[in-house]
């Protein structure tokens, strides 16, 4: 577990705010899908046949959306 501290002084887990980020999967129809918030304004859905296939992907959007975090915090703090 990597926690950061933010130039506000506020603690996060880029973990879990990741996890928060990403919506459990459901079955639509005949497909398998999830939801992942980039941004505020930024949601994507996404959609497999196969439940494995969407449980292993969504589990790389949570892996890449908490390098993003990570990348964005550490920039933010370098830059000030």
């Amino acid at each position: 577990m990597s926690i950061i501290e933010t130039n506000f002084g506020t603690k996060l887990d880029p973990k879990r705010m990741a996890l928060g980020s990403v919506s459990n999967i459901s079955k639509e129809g005949p497909f398998y899908v999830f939801e992942i918030r980039v941004s505020s304004n930024d949601i994507r859905e996404y959609s497999f046949t196969n439940h494995q296939r969407a449980s292993i992907m969504r589990n790389i959007m949570i892996e890449h959306l908490e390098k993003k975090i990570k990348y964005e915090s550490l920039r933010i703090v370098r830059c000030q």
